[in-house]
């Protein structure tokens, strides 16, 4: 059987966005841009970047902001401490956070990917300002690149190349210290791989898909694996806010000084500082993460030619045709009550909980014991320390009439999201009927209290 292979289409400007027709990809190099965008977008990814970086530093309540300690299944956030008996809470933070890009899509379209996600963030925030620096702007380095092989360019590639290695590493390492805390992220760096093999793989592991995403794969990410992006034709509606052309005012395209053109000069700079290559003027695409660098790049030309600002701006469809844009509309109303019950549910799971658990169960062997004439029920209390703090417990059992409670340890103490088992024992004559009475056990910690009752086993006279 015989192959057929396509022909590749070349890499040139009549080429829009990153996917080519036969499924090979177009090399994206976006030229730099300034603006009040850029500058906003900069300031924006210090901060998160900053932000991300300390959380391992930043102590709330004598513990890290943000230490997922999923060895021992000790989770600290923000000052709230849970362990895995809170693992029900994960709900209402990830449905939070999946509802939460619904809404904000609605209303300010793509902001999300523009201006806050990590693969944004990371990518146009470090990884291809440091490309910028090395390999020059983009003219210079698409010149480069389609010449030979020089020590000047081997040179710029290595140095590149090393730098996102460096960069990758220390994200990694940033991201390990999440799980493992900086002291011992500390302890682990200084010693030989062999001693922390499950950290190293992680590291190396996490180090790897970062440069190799940064590096290589970049917008394609956002394009063909990104499940959001993928969603925004039923995530957006006509108003929206997204990044668009004002085809009204720029149409017919054409030259300054063109008798009848409109303020669009076809300079084609909206589509070579776009970081997945498309053009803004073809309309809403997906592959837009509305990071308006074009609106930038297109305020610099109005701004050279003496016209307003604006041909390409932060609007929505209808905005953009129809000159006005609605902003209370019903879709808003829907997520806007969805988000007040989810807000008013999550308070108050959040409010039921406790920061201790004392659980009763009977020990384990036979449900009682008949020696010497008397009758024992043997108990555990299961006690679990859920906040940041030693606490002192306080266990207390009432016995029924004609019955006698034995507490291995009334008080004991425990560590941070420590676990303590306390055992009591109830004991009665033989005689005494003991089948069906109650016992009520009380833990106290600093006033609060929680009470359990367990039924007695035995026999009558």
């Amino acid at each position: 059987m015989a192959v057929v292979r396509l022909p590749v289409v070349q890499d040139d400007e009549s080429v829009r966005g990153s996917i080519l027709a036969d499924g090979h990809r177009k090399r994206i190099v976006a030229a730099d841009v300034k603006g009040r965008f850029h500058t906003a977008r900069t300031l924006v990814f210090v901060v998160l970047i900053g932000f991300a970086a300390a959380l391992p530093w930043i102590k709330i309540g004598g513990a890290p902001a943000l230490f997922l300690d999923v060895d021992k299944r000790k989770f600290f956030m923000f000052g709230a401490t849970l362990n895995a008996q809170d693992t029900w809470l994960l709900f209402f933070a990830l449905s939070g956070v999946g509802f939460g890009l619904v809404y904000l899509t609605a209303l300010a379209g793509r902001a999300w990917c523009g201006w806050a996600c990590p693969q944004t963030v990371l990518l146009d925030g470090v990884y291809r300002r440091i490309e910028r620096v090395i390999e020059g702007p983009r003219n210079a380095h698409l010149k480069r690149d389609a010449g030979p092989m020089t020590f000047s360019r081997a040179a710029r590639k290595i140095a590149k190349h090393t730098a996102f290695v460096i960069v990758s590493l220390a994200v990694a390492h940033v991201v390990l210290s999440y799980f493992v805390s900086l002291p011992a992220m500390f302890r682990m760096v200084r010693a030989a791989p062999s001693a922390h093999p499950e950290a190293f793989a992680w590291t190396f592991a996490i180090s790897a898909v970062l440069y190799g995403n940064f590096a290589f794969f970049r917008e394609q990410l956002c394009v063909v694996l990104c499940p959001y992006g993928r969603l925004q034709s039923v995530l957006l509606d006509d108003d929206s806010l997204v990044v668009g052309y004002d085809k009204a005012r720029g149409e017919p395209r054409g030259k300054k000084g063109t008798q009848g053109a409109g303020d669009c000069v076809d300079c084609f700079r909206c589509v070579q500082v776009c970081p997945t290559g498309i053009d803004i003027r073809d309309g809403l695409q997906l592959d837009c993460v509305a990071c308006t660098a074009c609106i930038d790049a297109c305020d610099d030309v109005m701004d050279r030619l003496g016209r307003a600002r604006g041909l390409i701006r932060y609007d929505s469809t209808r905005g953009l045709t129809e000159g006005k844009r609605k902003i209370w509309r019903p879709r808003v109303a829907l997520y806007t009550g969805l988000l007040v019950a989810g807000l008013i549910a999550a308070t108050l799971a959040l409010r039921a909980r406790s920061d201790f658990e004392a659980n009763v169960v009977r020990l384990p062997g036979a449900p009682f014991v008949i020696d010497d004439g008397v009758v024992r029920n043997g108990f555990e209390v299961h006690l679990v320390n859920k906040s940041s703090q030693t606490h002192a417990f306080d266990v207390r059992a009432d016995a029924p009439k004609d019955a006698t409670v034995t507490v291995s340890m009334p008080h004991v103490e425990l560590e941070p999201l420590a676990q303590g088992h306390v055992s009591f024992f109830v004991t009665a004559p033989r005689n005494v009927h003991l089948g069906g009475d109650v016992v009520h056990v009380t833990v106290t910690r600093d006033g609060e209290s929680k009470t359990s009752d367990v039924r007695l086993l035995g026999v009558t006279r």
